[in-house]
């Protein structure tokens, strides 16, 4: 962190900026610490910068919903997700991750596919 520490400045739209305020210096040369609340403000201000339709509706708690979703789609298991997230249940980590509402059946048609597969080389 020390190597790169010079790096951070106030200009947080500069690409490769620090995403959190905590990274970057203060004009004294101090920074603030992340808690929940700025990181929550934070998200809040660019919501409503650049996607003013999810304005009061995008949370951390929301974003950590999507990205369960999209690395369960990408192929990561549940359990290991399970273990990302923190959760003692897989059960509570079931309820973070929405798919499809072709998922069920995309997987049927792909292990009927497989089991085709296999019958051809036994005929």
């Amino acid at each position: 962190m020390e190597d790169v520490w010079g790096y951070f400045d106030l200009d947080h739209a500069r690409p490769g900026a620090p995403l959190f305020p905590s990274e970057r210096k203060n004009q004294d040369g101090s920074s603030c610490r992340v808690t929940a609340d700025v990181f929550r403000r934070s998200l809040a201000k660019a919501t409503t910068k650049h996607l003013p339709e999810w304005t009061g509706r995008l949370t951390p708690h929301v974003l950590r919903h999507y990205c369960a979703s999209q690395l369960y789609r990408g192929g990561m298991s549940l359990l290991a997700i399970q273990e990302l997230l923190g959760h003692a249940w897989t059960g509570t980590t079931v309820r973070y991750v929405h798919v499809n509402h072709t998922h069920v059946e995309d997987a049927w048609v792909q292990g009927q596919q497989r089991a085709t597969d296999r019958w051809k080389g036994l005929a």
